[in-house]
């Protein structure tokens, strides 16, 4: 039996040069494996079941008693032949991690694959859909708000540019590790909007045209929040298929916020206003019970 974990110390092994290949989405696509760094994000991953295909660990780089936690995670996965895991040098990590401060930790894990069928079984569904988002970066973010408001789905399309990959090592990074809490779907926008259709989800587009202002619409039951890029705004399929278009008031003389910071004002306007019909529901339920007594 090989020992556990392997040691590698070359820059030269074929492993290390296949995670380094890895910083290139032709080869994330081809391969369907992306990167995971960080302890935070690893440990969110581990524990939302993710198995990675690989893991490598730098002895001389952990800190903390998270480290040693997920390390040790990682070595009884080896042990039952759930992943492959190496020991590598700081000279090595420092090659093969996409970011610097990754606390000595690297995973190699398959692209998430989610279904709809899950969405579908809930009474209200709460979702967000990012149109042509450009920059890895804003999507993390925008799954951490997803995460914190208690979102259901990200819904990801193309829109008017290329799009943002989900598999981007700097989206999950951004993320904190929400990635592996708020299930995300790559899809088309007309395959997105049928969804939505079809299960009753109402379609609420940002856009700075739209006549009225996003507290004052209605976001109680099933809702969809669309947003689109900051280059191209949203696409003409998600604005002729919205049941509603609601703005931002800007003040100044910019015309739009970061997309990140967009999602944030949208989703907790959701959820102040889903949160005043909960507390209103409790109050009628006591209003009864009284009334009854």
């Amino acid at each position: 039996m090989a020992e556990v974990p392997t040691r590698l110390t070359s820059l030269q092994n074929q492993h290390i040069k296949n995670v380094v290949r890895l910083n290139s989405r032709r080869r994330r696509d081809a391969t369907r494996l992306t990167l995971v760094e960080g302890q935070r994000e690893i440990g969110r991953a581990l524990k939302a079941g993710v198995l990675p295909q690989e893991a490598y660990i730098c002895p001389e780089l952990l800190v903390g008693a998270d480290a040693e936690n997920i390390s040790a995670k990682l070595l009884w996965l080896a042990h039952v032949g759930e992943t492959k895991l190496f020991e590598v040098t700081p000279p090595v990590f420092e090659k093969i991690a996409y970011r610097g401060s990754s606390g000595g930790l690297l995973l190699v894990i398959p692209y998430l694959e989610h279904s709809l069928e899950a969405l579908a079984q809930l009474a209200s569904p709460f979702l967000v859909v990012v149109d042509g988002a450009e920059k890895p970066g804003n999507v993390g973010a925008i799954l951490r708000t997803a995460d914190a408001a208690g979102v259901d789905g990200l819904f990801l399309t193309a829109g008017k540019g290329a799009g943002t990959d989900i598999h981007n090592p700097n989206a999950i990074r951004a993320s904190l590790g929400a990635v592996f809490t708020v299930p995300v779907y790559a899809q088309g926008a007309a395959e997105s909007i049928t969804w939505l259709r079809n299960y009753g989800v109402k379609i609420v587009a940002a856009t700075p045209d739209a006549e009225e202002v996003f507290t004052k619409a209605s976001m109680i039951g099933p809702i969809a929040v669309v947003l689109g890029s900051e280059a191209f705004g949203l696409s003409e399929v998600w604005l002729e298929a919205a049941d509603q278009q609601i703005r931002i008031p800007m003040f100044g003389v910019v015309d739009s916020l970061n997309l990140s910071v967009s999602a944030a004002l949208l989703l907790y306007e959701v959820v102040r206003q889903r949160g005043i019909g909960q507390k209103r529901h409790l109050i009628n339920a006591a209003g009864e019970l009284l009334d009854h007594d």
